[in-house]
């Protein structure tokens, strides 16, 4: 498989996720999941998600559109379109997939991929993270990553600003 057919490979559908991830279980591999904007990557995004990685066999990404980027960060945002968003994320090697959502919260797309561990970053309490309850009840782990400090996404796009 040549490299463009295998980073278009990882951007998957919903219906194309719940496919990938039943293959995945059959063979005992265990599914980490998380999700965000990942508007502008940097070194905070790629240590957050390495280390979800090491949680489990396959990582997934929920990727909010720029609808719903737009609707949590503000007309502004996102800085990259979500083809190049997907498509960056997919880039990384310890990424096995990545899905679009449109809605306000991926609590559908926790319930289709049904993971095994649940990561958020460390300025979530596990109470407040999004699927957490569903992820628990079916026998997952939630957990928390801490971010490395003096990175985001907003720092950078204000450091542009002021030139």
């Amino acid at each position: 498989m040549n490299q463009v057919t295998l980073l278009q490979s990882k951007i998957l559908s919903f219906s194309g996720l719940i496919t990938q991830t039943e293959q995945w279980r059959n063979n005992q591999e265990k599914i980490v999941f998380t999700n965000g904007c990942f508007d502008l990557l940097h070194l905070g995004h790629v240590d957050y998600l390495a280390k979800a990685r090491d949680l489990g066999d396959r990582l997934v990404i929920g990727l909010n559109t720029d609808r719903s980027v737009q609707n949590i960060k503000g007309p502004s945002r996102p800085v990259k379109d979500e083809l190049s968003r997907a498509h960056i994320l997919a880039a990384m090697g310890f990424v096995d997939a990545v899905v679009l959502f449109d809605e306000e919260t991926p609590m559908r797309l926790i319930t289709l991929v049904n993971p095994d561990v649940l990561v958020k970053g460390g300025d979530y309490a596990i109470k407040d993270i999004v699927g957490h309850e569903s992820v628990q009840k079916n026998g997952g782990n939630v957990c928390t990553i801490p971010f490395v400090e003096g990175y985001s996404s907003t720092r950078i796009i204000d450091k542009i600003n002021q030139g």
